[in-house]
Parts: C-alpha cells; structure tokens; sequence
C-alpha cells in the first residue's frame, strides 16, 4: 500500500527550476469562462429586460393585455405606475405596470 504511494509521488513532476507559470496564462480560462458566460447568458437577458421596459413603457389606453398572473384585460385607465384593467363587464381591477407581461393587439400587428 505504501509502496503505490510513494510511486505516486515519484511519477509527479519534475521539480522546478525556480521559474514560475505565466500569471497571464493561468488567469486565461477564467477570462475566457466570463467571456463566453458574457455572451451566452448576461447579454441576452439584458437585452430581453430592455424589452420588456420598452413594452411597459409603451402602454396605452385600449390596449389587450396579459399579466404576468394570466389575467386578460383591457387597458381603461393609465395612472404613473397603476393601470385600471377592464376583465369583464363592470369589472375593473388596479394592477401595476411591472406585471404587464405582454400586449397582445401589438403582438399581432407584428405577426402581420
């Protein structure tokens, strides 16, 4: 058992000569790994974010929506952050703008 041991150790390295790694060469894969976590993830949801401000900050009077609880209405009223929601006849129900999660009369003009 001890024997494998100290064959380990032996199949190591080589000892050093006193120069040491290239601190730039070592630093290179996690520069890389935050390059391509840049790319693949924090770049595309920032821009999905900007949309959806976009969107929130488009809203109109009579436009269809949908919150992000899935209650479909339309826009009756336009206070700063409160929107009055018309869900049925003499329904009427205050939201926030932050739960708008998409407006589905200007999903179809786009379609079209």
């Amino acid at each position: 058992m001890f024997d494998l041991v100290s064959s380990a150790y032996a199949m190591g390295a080589p000892p050093s000569d006193g120069s040491s790694a290239n601190p730039i060469a070592s630093l290179l894969p996690f520069a890389l790994m935050f390059v391509v976590l840049y790319l693949l993830i924090l770049r595309p949801q920032m821009k999905k974010q900007k949309d959806q401000q976009r969107l929130i900050d488009e809203l109109e009077k009579k436009d269809q929506i949908v919150t992000s609880g899935g209650i479909h209405g339309v826009i009756e009223n336009i206070k700063d952050d409160i929107i009055v929601v018309k869900v049925a006849d003499n329904v009427k129900i205050e939201i926030s703008r932050a739960a708008v999660s998409r407006v589905k009369n200007k999903e179809e003009e786009k379609k079209k």
